[in-house]
């Protein structure tokens, strides 16, 4: 499986291809606004988009989910508490910021609860439930990798101002269910650069007083 990263939008949001080369099967996690380069991208390789996963439904993450799936008809995946996310601006935040277009999706096909277990491309995703940044914000892992969305990031962690934020929330999904992973979990993040949970343990200045 291969992993490849495209940075959307004004918020320079991390969108991610998965897909094997042989199937030429794959999923996205997270089709942010101006998704063309990872539309184009999906043409090049003749990728069959399975699935869309989304860590949350904050605008910059769900922005290119109507041009993803009007081209590949795929699912997309969210938890419930968010489910009205995707239809409403002011709850997905495009609404609150001034020179942002109102974005306004069709519901996610599958709501999730977190706990599950996802069998995808022949592979097999936990949804770990780490509200904090917003209420219904998961993380999937796959084997020893992880996409985070905003939960966690290279030496920071998910802000907490946005309706539905929590400081002390988020801290206790990090440090639950994120710091529990072995320290060689590789973390794709929502924003910025990939890390790792052990570079974290030691450097991430939110992280090291919990431990």
């Amino acid at each position: 499986m291969k992993i490849e990263t495209f940075v959307l939008g004004p918020a320079m949001t991390n969108a991610y291809l998965m897909f094997d080369e042989e199937s030429k099967e794959g999923l996205v996690v997270d089709p942010g606004m101006g998704p063309d380069s990872l539309l184009r991208r999906i043409g090049e390789l003749g990728i069959a988009v399975k699935a869309i996963l989304l860590t949350h439904a904050h605008f910059d993450h769900i922005g290119g989910v109507e041009e993803l799936r009007s081209l590949t008809k795929a699912p997309v995946y969210l938890h419930r508490a968010e489910a009205d996310w995707m239809t409403e601006p002011q709850k997905n935040g495009s609404g609150l910021f001034p020179g942002i277009p109102a974005i306004v999706c069709a519901p996610a096909e599958h709501l999730l609860d977190g706990g599950e277990t996802l069998s995808l491309l022949g592979e097999t995703f936990r949804v770990l439930h780490t509200p904090g940044h917003s209420p219904g914000s998961v993380t999937y892992v796959w084997g020893t990798t992880i996409f985070s969305g905003d939960v966690l990031f290279k030496n920071s962690i998910g802000r907490t101002d946005l309706p539905g934020g929590s400081y002390e929330t988020l801290m206790h999904s990090i440090s639950e269910k994120l710091m529990d992973l072995p320290e060689e979990t590789r973390v794709l993040c929502g924003h910025g650069p990939e890390t790792t949970i052990g570079r974290e343990q030691m450097h991430n200045p939110y992280v090291t007083g919990l431990l």
